[in-house]
């Protein structure tokens, strides 16, 4: 246990950051999930609405340190490749 009164309050801190990030993260992972269960499903234009807002909740995370800028970047161009080889067929 935190002995120090900083050390506490360290504790506090990190307990509430830690319960922000986890639920910033899985917002991204179930948008990502279900986008990526409509382009298996071909389903082209309720499949673009679900990229952009994944790609949305994805910015969001980056921008408030959840993930890095790259993970983002990396894992919105994963989602955009997946939707344009639907798009082409």
């Amino acid at each position: 246990m935190a002995i120090k009164h900083a050390a506490a309050k360290a504790m506090r801190k990190s307990a509430k950051n830690r319960a922000f990030n986890l639920k910033a993260k899985s917002e991204f992972k179930n948008l990502i999930k279900d986008a990526r269960k409509l382009i298996a499903a071909k389903k082209e234009n309720e499949a673009l609405k679900a990229v952009q807002t994944a790609a949305k909740s994805l910015d969001k995370a980056a921008r408030k340190k959840v993930i890095k800028k790259n993970t983002a970047a990396r894992l919105k161009s994963r989602l955009m490749k997946a939707l344009n080889a639907v798009a082409k067929k």
